[in-house]
């Protein structure tokens, strides 16, 4: 063909920045993979049975666009049992494919041409393509060590335009594990409200929180009618292979949302909806045993880099940490590259989450102790040799 193709938009993003070394790895033996952010434990049985229970009654039609409404009502009450914030299960929510479909939906929803959006970096890697693919501007904002990767008030508005849309906030973080104080997230909201913008807030970590609170953003005052919540079952109920996810916001903003899934999805796979009922109704206990044995491993990798001589602020939510690999000499593509060939340990450089991540690579501790342990041996062989 003499003209392209392909839409300028999708050639603009450049691939996952994840991928290559998973790829690499996969080709590899005896590979402790600190890489992927994905539990590294089975989905609890009952929620499993729930599903397998569901296929065998015959329950393998569609469900409404929006999911099941048991499922939308569970989810709305387990919401305002644990933030205080309410939402009608019959027009504020919409059960997803996963997160990553509930976020390119709603941008789908709300974007327009030259709608800018502030997206706080590093983060994952996601967010500024699916701002790119509804065709907006993502208007990176950085967070940096200094303040444990939390993003200010303050910064968010110097980057403030008339075309400024929406703020796009992801705490607790992936790739850092930062988690946001109530009173930094108020100052957002009183930003939002100041600049009339909407608020995409990801929260698919929100249970995975180790000393602290999570404050739900929509819970703010005033918050609740410009959010748009996401979240999911993925993390917190080792749940990723089920893809169920789910957006929340008044219900003139999900109502779009909504006409977007349905022309791109038609609705949530009903077995995964089965299971995902069944973790909010009788999976309590099974995130707290994993959130327990999480801040475990936690404490142990936190000690054994910043002992290794590689300086790690305290992450406080999901399961990564984020050290600090400059003091080795390398680019954090050098030093992951080097970890994985030489040591046999795969994990991400910190600038493929954007350019604030340099000088940092993401580690996740969703392996065993005893794996997490010898890849401390293998990382401190690698600091030592740049010595």
């Amino acid at each position: 063909m003499s003209k392209s193709p392909l839409s300028q938009k999708v050639t603009s993003i450049p691939p996952s920045g994840i991928r290559r070394f998973f790829d690499i790895a996969a080709t590899m033996k005896d590979v402790i993979s600190l890489g992927i952010g994905e539990p590294d434990f089975v989905t609890p049985q009952h929620i499993s049975q729930a599903a397998i229970d569901s296929i065998l009654q015959g329950d393998t039609h569609y469900t409404s666009n929006s999911g099941t409404i048991e499922l939308r009502t569970a989810l709305s009450d387990k919401l305002f049992d644990m933030y205080g914030v309410r939402y009608n299960a019959e027009n504020e929510i919409l059960i997803t494919v996963g997160v990553s479909e509930a976020l390119q939906c709603a941008m789908l929803a709300v974007i327009d041409p030259g709608d800018e959006v502030l997206v706080v970096e590093p983060s994952f890697v996601a967010y500024k393509p699916s701002v790119v693919l509804a065709g907006g501007t993502a208007v990176v904002v950085p967070t940096f060590v200094e303040n444990d990767f939390q993003v200010t008030a303050e910064e968010l508005e110097k980057h403030i335009t008339p075309r400024t849309k929406a703020i796009f906030i992801g705490y607790p973080n992936n790739p850092t594990g930062a988690v946001l104080g109530k009173e930094r997230l108020r100052q957002i909201a009183d930003l939002a409200e100041k600049y009339d913008l909407l608020v995409i807030s990801d929260e698919i970590y929100d249970r995975l929180v180790y000393g602290v609170k999570h404050t739900n953003f929509a819970s703010l005052p005033r918050m609740q009618e410009r959010t748009i919540l996401l979240g999911g079952f993925s993390k917190s109920y080792a749940m990723t292979g089920w893809r169920v996810g789910y957006v929340c916001a008044n219900a003139e903003i999900l109502g779009a949302i909504r006409k977007v899934h349905q022309y791109a999805i038609m609705s949530a796979p009903t077995m995964a909806q089965h299971a995902a009922l069944e973790a909010i109704l009788h999976g309590e206990q099974d995130v707290r045993d994993m959130v327990n044995e999480y801040d475990l491993r936690r404490q142990t990798i936190l000690a054994g880099l910043n002992t290794i001589g590689l300086p790690t602020f305290e992450p406080r939510g999901a399961f990564y940490v984020f050290p600090d690999i400059r003091p080795t000499g390398l680019t954090s593509e050098q030093f992951s590259e080097k970890l994985l060939m030489e040591q046999h340990v795969a994990a991400v450089p910190g600038d493929a989450f954007g350019a604030s991540g340099a000088g940092f690579v993401r580690m996740s501790y969703c392996n065993s102790m005893e794996n997490i342990e010898e890849a401390l041996e293998r990382i401190e062989r690698v600091v030592k040799s740049q010595k």
